[in-house]
């Protein structure tokens, strides 16, 4: 968006029938300039320095409003100061204070007594066809997205992103058609299991797995064949939210975002699924959801990329693909992914997606991805944002926002479970910089 409105805690809280809530913080750089406006050429009121303590009133765009003293407004960019973990009192009236919802419905979310997705929903779920064949229809493609987000004065830019994936540069042979000899079957199921998984599962298996050569575009095909298994079974757990608007939105924010990344032509489809608590999922080959609570907590179509970014780059990157290779791979004592597998008219990717389904159903989306994979898709997602013509603060906005919550949130509770703490996550980015991508964090949207 062009434009940020001013969140003004009191009129909101009036609103709700509450008292005005504050926002603690702590100034974390040396030195902090305060402006008189929320512009870098506005008059500066005065300089903090490390560790000085402030208050939060309000939040506009990529800026905090402070209370001074003089009783006049101050104003610091999001990343100069940090917020502190609510108390369990404090997480609702923070919420309402930087968390309002402006892109479902203009509310927020009310958390109290939230029973999130938990493992056991995702493993038991059927898949449900009719709601996979919904969300994929709120799919659009590259032009649509580039013409909406060009109308939103997002511009495309070249930055170069050393971490992105090198998807369609695999230097191994080049893949077969799948066939019905036991050869190839063996060879194309067997490459879910292939090398390139990281150490540690023993030398045996290790040399069985680098001895069985695979392609990206075998490698695409599972992820292809996975996603929609994954994602139907999630649908079954939580259908879609019933808001057509939010699901085009989500497509056409999510769509841009990913045409940036070094995998544009996956088929990217997104979807807000209904349920309160605040989460997202990324499944294999471009299916992203995420929850209705999360979606009514982002202030902004920039915010929204910036949640989406962080999930796109999982999906780049294979994260929870490689998770389950590693798992089949660790359970292939007696090389069973490697036996036959009679596919009929299935292609063999297809039947072992629903194999693999049929068997641990979508439980893999509440598996822990090691503490490099969550800072790796949160870098990722800083350069996807830089790249879609936006601020890579808006990410850091995003997990601060997360973080006046609290830690006693029953809505992020499976969140918590699943991810490095939010202030881990910001701890990483201010230690690991800006670096390239810091001339992109003066822009304004």
């Amino acid at each position: 968006m062009r434009g940020f409105p001013m969140v003004l805690i009191a009129s909101l809280l009036a609103a709700s029938c509450a008292a005005a809530a504050e926002l603690p913080a702590i100034v974390h750089r040396p030195a902090v300039d305060v402006y008189a406006q929320p512009a870098f050429d506005a008059a500066k009121l005065t300089t903090l320095k490390r560790d000085d303590k402030v208050t939060i009133s309000a939040q506009q765009g990529l800026w905090y409003e402070l209370l001074m003293p003089e009783g006049k407004p101050g104003y610091v960019r999001v990343n100069d100061v940090r917020l502190e973990y609510a108390s369990a009192e404090g997480g609702e009236a923070n919420m309402r204070a930087l968390l309002s919802g402006k892109a479902g419905e203009g509310r927020v979310t009310e958390t109290a007594g939230v029973r999130g997705i938990d493992e056991s929903d995702l493993k038991s779920a059927s898949f449900n066809a009719a709601q996979l064949k919904s969300m994929v229809g709120y799919r659009v493609n590259a032009p649509v997205a580039a013409g909406w987000a060009e109308e939103r004065g997002w511009q495309a830019t070249t930055v170069a992103y050393a971490g992105d994936a090198k998807a369609g540069k695999d230097a191994a042979a080049p893949a077969g058609k799948s066939g019905s000899s036991k050869g190839t079957t063996a060879r194309t199921v067997g490459s879910v299991l292939g090398s390139s998984i990281g150490g540690g599962l023993g030398s045996a298996i290790g040399g069985a797995s680098k001895a069985i050569p695979k392609s990206e575009a075998e490698l695409t095909e599972e992820e292809l064949a996975l996603g929609p298994e994954i994602t139907g079974r999630i649908l079954g757990a939580r259908p879609l939210w019933q808001n057509a608007d939010a699901q085009r939105r989500v497509n056409l924010v999510g769509r841009w975002v990913a045409s940036q990344t070094s995998r544009p032509e996956l088929p990217w489809t997104f979807g807000v699924i209904d349920t309160s608590e605040v989460n997202a999922f990324a499944a294999p080959g471009g299916y992203i959801l995420v929850t209705r609570g999360l979606y009514q907590l982002l202030s902004s179509d920039s915010e929204l990329a910036a949640a989406l970014a962080h999930e796109i780059t999982h999906c780049v990157q294979r994260d929870h693909y490689n998770v389950i290779r590693k798992q089949e791979l660790a359970n292939a004592g007696k090389d069973v992914a490697l036996s036959a597998t009679d596919a009929g008219k299935d292609s063999l990717a297809g039947s072992y997606a629903r194999s693999y389904a049929e068997k641990n159903g979508a439980a893999i989306m509440l598996t822990s991805l090691d503490r490099k994979a969550e800072f790796r898709a949160d870098e990722g997602a800083e350069y996807y944002l830089a790249r879609s013509g936006m601020n890579p603060l808006e990410l850091y906005s995003l997990l601060q926002k997360l973080t006046a919550l609290g830690t006693d949130s029953a809505a992020l509770a499976q969140l918590y479970k699943t991810h490095p703490s939010f202030d881990a996550r910001i701890d990483h980015i201010d230690e690991r910089g800006f670096g390239a991508l810091e001339p992109y964090t003066m822009r304004e949207f």
